[in-house]
């Protein structure tokens, strides 16, 4: 890469705020009990001259000395000796700590002071409101004591049809402190997804809410209720939590007011259960039959938070940290979790655009937010939308935005400084509910170059493939993972053989995850994420990934959004369809055919302007929001519409219909 090509620095941190990183001193403390080198000076003293890179190659050669630090640096509590620290290194079938007997929900309440907020918490029907440490605390004994009077122990599977509510936090920690296993869905989803990721799962009790209010409507659950009661067979008792409707009962049902008292009084206890034992079950996307449904343990949930929420995300005792996210994605659970370090969370169930699009800086103003998590597409909507964050409200707090979910584009990261200036961390990640965590992410040491993404995870041994599996540097490849990590699956439930596992994960590179996306990985250590491995557009051996297209085409003020796709033709030869919504009052008509393919020229590459461009009303997505190119894409070669993808996995399968249309 030439010195030209490096993009401009956005961010960085200065001596001050290096300093006070958690990174540095739990390197300090590794260069002085595990004699890493992390520092400068000739003899590897300490120094201000902290080298992330070294700390990172440290963590994924020494695997077990890197991940043996982390739990010893963090106090984790085993009730039993563990015998070694990695005793299978084979991906899948690595074996991490044998012997050891833990509890994650022990580790989150472990010298709380009770008087203390840990979540703040908002709805489209409640105000902001608080629970300290203390309520938190009464309510997950209470709960966990009226799950255990149901019959509810080590294993049985708990489900939970809930909102985003304090009361699903506590929920989620009665059910871990009993050693069950926890799986959420958020009550956006339509009856079928729910039932094709429960029924799996053969869930004991169903936890559920009568409705929730989303965009200003209200969404009466009952009757879904009472189909997935129906629908579930080993269900033997439904819990309801009168959120919409407060008082009005359902037959059959025991009310959560009901299941506290039941436990009222009683005091928090953990089950100790060995390291890779379920802690809960997360679902992948289900376009195509139906959700993996992905089990992680306690012990390497634990341990990869721990790592993640301290040195990652830089937590701190005075950060109150908020993502935008639901019951039904994975951020839930990494947001849940960041109770395992001194910072409280703010929760929000509602519309990010409740009111209008600064609804959610609203509540960052309101709740006093330091890290506000979001999803790429939410950034750029508010870029697009004209939105000025801190016009009328009081952000001073803010200290860090984090983005997820697909990549983030350059323009996205320029508004962002434009909006709060140099003073901002800006870091966006990259990873997945396979990990529950980031495999790529952000660094509170290094800078934020524009449109990438800081740095390769801790203990994410994190590279970039060519089809015979060589490492690149600079280019674009394949996104592998060569060493094991605690936070990878421990098994997808029902998948006996683990041949779905396997076929997953590892069938391209024996033995080597890979994840199914491009990356790049520049020789500063940064990372480029270009879209799904899977839904590459190749023209003449060039291969471009679709997150460049977009980029490209959503720089464009008319263009709201897009999909684009690369159309096999029976002549061997392809077609490059693009898919727009437009802001309204723009249309196909004038020159802005022209001005897509002039920006894709420009900005991507001649061969890949596209054939066609066509509008959409919008864009095809998957409950968690990511675009589904490569259904549309076989539906678009003329394979049904109805065995391509589930159209109860998808938060709009309306949109499916015009490229049906299409196909026909």
């Amino acid at each position: 890469m030439t010195e030209s090509s490096v993009p401009r620095v956005l961010w960085e941190p200065d001596e001050t705020k290096i300093e006070a990183s958690n990174i540095v001193a739990f390197a300090r403390w590794a260069a002085e009990n595990k004699g890493i080198r992390a520092f400068g000076g000739q003899d590897g003293t300490p120094s201000a001259s902290f080298d992330y890179d070294s700390l990172w190659r440290w963590s994924v050669t020494d695997v077990d000395g890197f991940w043996e630090a982390v739990w010893e640096y963090y106090g984790v509590r085993s009730e039993t000796p563990y015998g070694q620290v990695l005793a299978e290194r084979a991906m899948p079938g690595a074996t991490w700590f044998p012997g050891a007997t833990l509890n994650y929900a022990a580790h989150v309440f472990e010298g709380r002071d009770d008087a203390r907020v840990a979540i703040r918490h908002a709805t489209e029907l409640r105000e902001l409101g608080e629970w300290t440490w203390g309520e938190l605390r009464r309510r997950t004994a209470a709960i966990a004591a009226g799950l255990r009077e149901l019959g509810v122990g080590p294993g049985d599977r708990v489900v939970a049809y809930l909102p985003n509510l304090p009361e699903t936090v506590a929920a989620f920690y009665a059910v871990a402190s009993l050693g069950a296993v926890w799986s959420s869905c958020s009550p956006d989803f339509g009856v079928r997804s729910v039932i094709d990721r429960f029924a799996q799962i053969e869930p004991k009790v169903l936890l559920a809410v009568d409705g929730y209010r989303y965009g200003g409507k209200d969404f009466d659950r009952r009757p879904v209720v009472g189909e997935l009661r129906a629908a579930l067979p080993t269900v033997e008792h439904t819990v309801l939590l009168d959120h919409l409707a407060p008082g009005v009962p359902l037959d059959g049902t025991l009310s959560w007011e009901g299941l506290e008292d039941s436990g009222a009084g009683a005091e928090l206890e953990f089950t100790p259960v060995p390291f890779d034992h379920p802690l809960w079950v997360l679902y992948s996307s289900g376009t195509t039959g139906l959700p993996k449904a992905i089990v992680h343990g306690h012990g390497g949930i634990l341990l990869e938070q721990l790592k993640n929420l301290h040195l990652h995300l830089d937590a701190h005792e005075d950060d109150r940290v908020f993502w935008f996210t639901t019951t039904g994605w994975m951020m839930w659970n990494f947001l849940v979790s960041v109770l395992l370090t001194p910072a409280s969370i703010v929760l929000y169930d509602g519309s990010p655009a409740a009111s209008d699009m600064g609804a959610l800086w609203d509540l960052a103003a309101d709740a006093g937010v330091t890290v506000f998590g979001t999803s790429a597409g939410f950034l750029a909507s508010s870029m697009k939308e004209g939105v000025h964050p801190r016009e009328g409200r009081d952000l001073s707090r803010l200290k860090a935005i984090g983005s997820t979910g697909s990549p983030l584009s350059p323009e996205a990261f320029a508004w962002a400084y434009d909006e709060f200036g140099s003073g901002l961390w800006l870091f966006s990640t990259s990873g997945g509910t396979d990990v529950c965590s980031c495999l790529v992410g952000g660094t509170p040491t290094l800078p934020v170059y524009e449109g990438e993404i800081q740095s390769r995870s801790l203990g994410m041994a994190v590279a970039s493939w060519d089809p015979d599996g060589k490492e690149l540097t600079g280019e674009v490849g394949e996104l592998v993972v060569t060493q094991p990590a605690p936070s990878m699956p421990v098994f997808f439930w029902g998948d006996e053989d683990g041949e779905r596992l396997r076929d997953s994960y590892f069938s391209v590179y024996p033995g080597i995850w890979r994840h199914g996306d491009w990356i790049e990985i520049t020789d500063r250590g940064t990372a480029i994420i270009y879209g799904r491995s899977d839904s590459t557009i190749n023209r003449g051996g060039v291969r471009m990934g679709t997150s460049e297209i977009y980029r490209a085409v959503l720089s464009l003020d008319d263009v709201v959004d897009a999909l684009v796709v690369d159309v096999p033709q029976e002549d061997g030869s392809s077609r490059i369809e693009l898919f727009t919504v437009l802001r309204e009052g723009a249309d196909l008509d004038g020159d802005l055919p022209k001005e897509i393919a002039r920006r894709i020229r420009t900005d991507c590459s001649p061969r890949h302007v596209p054939d066609r461009v066509r509008t959409i009303a919008a864009v095809p997505r998957t409950l968690s929001g990511k675009v589904l190119e490569v259904p549309v894409k076989r539906i678009l070669m003329g394979e049904d519409p109805e065995k391509v993808a589930s159209r109860d996995s998808l938060a709009n399968p309306e949109a499916l219909d015009h490229f049906s249309d299409l196909a026909g």
